[in-house]
């Protein structure tokens, strides 16, 4: 699937000119509470002799602050902290931290060479799980669609190195596979997942020197661009999921919009007149660096604070006039858009707690400064109604977005939409005129169309992004030509059938009430293997999850229809590939086709084979990922075995599902393989039941069948030959004899009914 993350519209207010503000409103927070804190065991402290600032990807009141204490907050500092301590139990000793990341409930730390799990919700430690090589350089995803974490030796050889991978929040890691990784050369300085272009990225340094390498087609044909490394770069993944990097030193700051493919050096203004192509060339030492999804701050050793947008052409940052705001242990962070804070922890006096003193800057009203000469904004409004939304475009599915822009009276905007990959999404947009306001102002009405990139026919398809595989864009429509006074004008990033209780077979009141039946030893194999069980199984229905069974008759062949609801709503009856597994392993059913009668060119799959491969996610995984056509000529699997059944329903075959002659409820997964049809895993349960069938007898077949043919070949062999006999000499003596016989009987029996007369005559008085 597409996944599109749009950013947030907002309405402009106006750039005024007023009065020259204060950089900085100080402030503490008030006295009094003391957030919950491990107050006993090793405290952490910071290796990096910049303090730094991590902020929860989605909960905007938690953070980390690093220093040379390490503190966490859960209501953004504005109560007393106690510092990060390891409890002594696990025996860390001296508590040096190299590397944090947040993940949902848990902050994962890097240890004196060891991972810890600290889970702030239920106040617990755990050490991590799977990795065998020690003191790793932690990357977080920033990002709210994942709780996943790399973890690999920073400057190691690249060709040599381990890097491991956790999706479980840091508790597990796994050994990440990348390909031709034993080919690249240079140093590894970090690993990441981009899921703006949804590929891992590998940062290859040599040299003096760094370029990424891509994980998937197409980008893993080439190498993003080198430029300059110099010293080890911290690397910040913007939200929003733009592809926006920022790489910064204390004498280097650049950025990359695209993911790392291009990266740039940001530009300097000091003043209305100076503009230095980079932090270098202006002089200045950075100490610590924020963005959020729109803005750039800098913090500098000499007592400045630099701002800028994040636009979607260019870069640059503003100095701001200086304070005294800088010291060792001040850090930045975003509060807000066109809010920025200055923190610096100071200890309590009394209390082993410490208070975060804060600058609080308003970016807008810096701005407002003549001094400044930073231009009007040119726009009064952009909006979308796709704020800060995220989409799934299916397969061969199409998404239509609308926004609206007001330039200021006597302006004109360039609108610009991109998307963050278009190997996966492409983008067609139409611009027009769609009225006036009150004021005046034209306003301008933009429509985009998104597509898979694949599907819009006008790409090579060596361009695109495998179709096989699910991948993310996200599309931004922004100003081009957009002040940085613009601080408000946030870019627009962004089955009905008859059923055994309709017929009272089954009674829907005794289905909810513990409702349970047995499947004989003989009809299931808990092993899915077609083997008959040790013991019979006694299984619970559940009917709020199942409700009353479909109804089938056994004799007739059945293959269940599929249909495709989206919200409630129907969409359409699924005819592509599927496949149907009883639960419980009942085998009581085959298949109406062979691999031979279905046309399979190569061996078909079967769950036998899937289940052989599954590891960890058998019995039930068989989907669209593993799934190959027999009927695809790029299938090289030979067909030596072409009278088992064709176990795929559904697609360029009739094949349908016999039933042994079996009553009772059979309860199916079902799952769509068709690996063209949709990104989504589209799998489900439901239940039927089998009726109709006649209780097979007990007396064995051969001893019934047997006696009967044969009386039924003797009267066959007597009807012909009796007419033929009668007609010989023995026959004539035979049929004489036979009637000599009749004779005798016939006087027999007068004589009889004759005495039988007498005797009851005699008998009435």
């Amino acid at each position: 699937m597409l996944v599109l993350m749009l950013v947030a519209a907002a309405t402009l207010r106006l750039c005024l000119l007023a009065r020259a503000q204060p950089l900085c409103r100080w402030g503490c927070p008030p006295r009094g509470g003391v957030l919950p804190g491990v107050a006993e065991g090793d405290q952490l402290y910071f290796s990096s002799p910049r303090a730094q600032l991590i902020k929860h990807p989605c909960k905007k009141n938690v953070a980390l602050y690093l220093g040379r204490q390490v503190f966490f907050t859960t209501d953004n500092f504005r109560s007393s902290l106690l510092p990060l301590s390891i409890p002594a139990s696990l025996k860390v000793g001296t508590a040096e931290l190299t590397s944090a990341h947040i993940a949902d409930s848990v902050l994962v730390l890097v240890v004196n060479q060891k991972v810890y799990i600290y889970d702030y919700e239920a106040n617990s430690w755990n050490t991590s799980l799977g990795i065998c090589v020690l003191y790793f350089f932690l990357f977080c995803l920033q990002s709210d669609m994942s709780n996943s974490v790399f973890a690999y030796l920073y400057g190691d050889q690249i060709s040599q190195t381990t890097i491991y991978f956790s999706n479980t929040r840091g508790y597990k890691f796994q050994k990440f596979a990348y390909e031709r990784q034993a080919e690249l050369v240079g140093s590894l300085g970090g690993t990441f997942y981009f899921h703006s272009v949804s590929q891992v990225g590998l940062l290859l340094i040599d040299q003096g020197k760094a370029r990424f390498g891509y994980s998937e087609h197409p980008l893993n044909s080439s190498f993003g661009l080198p430029f300059d490394y110099n010293g080890t770069l911290g690397i910040l993944i913007t939200p929003g999921q733009k592809g926006i990097l920022i790489f910064w030193f204390e004498k280097s700051l650049l950025v990359s919009r695209n993911s790392g493919q291009l990266v740039y050096p940001v530009h300097v203004r000091e003043g209305p007149n100076t503009l230095y192509s980079s932090i270098s060339e202006a002089n200045i030492t950075i100490h610590s660096v924020a963005a959020n999804e729109y803005e750039l701050a800098v913090l500098t050793q000499e007592n400045n604070l630099y701002y800028g947008s994040l636009g979607i052409l260019s870069s640059s940052l503003i100095k701001f006039a200086g304070q005294n705001i800088c010291t060792q242990d001040a850090a930045l962070m975003f509060t807000d858009v066109g809010r920025v804070e200055i923190l610096t922890p100071i200890p309590d006096l009394m209390f082993p707690a410490f208070d975060f003193q804060k600058c609080s800057v308003n970016i807008q009203a810096i701005l407002m400064d003549p001094q400044l000469e930073v231009d009007v904004c040119k726009a009064e409004l952009l909006e979308g109604e796709f704020d800060n939304k995220m989409y799934t475009i299916d397969m061969n599915s199409k998404l239509e977005l609308t926004a609206l822009m007001i330039p200021r009276p006597g302006k004109s905007l360039i609108p610009l939409a991109m998307v963050s990959n278009p190997h996966s999404l492409g983008l067609q947009a139409i611009i027009y005129e769609d009225g006036y306001t009150y004021d005046g102002n034209t306003k301008h009405r933009m429509n985009i169309s998104l597509k898979q990139q694949h599907h819009w026919g006008r790409a090579d398809p060596n361009f695109t992004s495998s179709i096989k595989r699910p991948t993310g864009s996200t599309i931004t429509l922004d100003i081009a030509n957009k002040e940085i006074s613009c601080v408000d004008l946030k870019p627009l990033v962004k089955f009905f059938e008859i059923s055994a209780c309709q017929n009272n077979i089954l009674d829907p009141v005794g289905l909810q009430d513990n409702y349970s039946y047995v499947i004989e030893r003989d009809a299931y194999d808990p092993s899915f293997q077609g083997q008959k069980a040790a013991e019979d199984l006694l299984v619970q229905y559940k009917y709020e999850k199942l409700g009353c069974p479909s109804l089938v008759y056994w004799d007739n062949p059945w293959k269940p229809t599929l249909e495709l609801w989206r919200e409630g709503k129907f969409q359409e009856v699924i005819e592509t590939e599927f496949v149907l597994l009883e639960v419980h392993g009942l085998f009581t059913y085959t298949y109406s086709l062979t691999a031979q009668t279905a046309l399979c060119k190569a061996q078909p799959q079967n769950w036998t084979t899937i289940m052989e491969t599954a590891g960890d996610r058998r019995p039930f995984a068989w989907d669209r990922e593993n799934y190959v056509s027999c009927h695809d000529p790029d299938n090289e699997a030979p067909l030596r075995w072409p009278n088992v059944p064709y176990q795929i329903l559904g697609g360029p075959t009739a094949n349908k599902v016999i039933f042994n002659q079996r009553n009772g409820i059979y309860i199916f997964y079902i799952s769509i393989v068709d690996p063209y049809y949709s990104y989504c895993h589209l799998e489900t349960t439901f239940s039927i039941y089998v009726y109709g069938a006649f209780p097979l007898s007990v007396i064995l077949a051969a001893a019934t069948i047997i006696p009967l043919v044969a009386v039924m070949l003797l009267s066959v062999w007597l009807a012909y030959a009796i007419p033929k006999l009668l007609h010989t000499e023995k026959g004539l003596k035979f049929k004489g004899f036979w009637i000599y016989l009749c004779k005798r009987c016939r006087k027999a029996c007068a004589c009889f009914r004759g005495s039988s007369s007498q005797g009851r005559t005699r008998g009435v008085p």
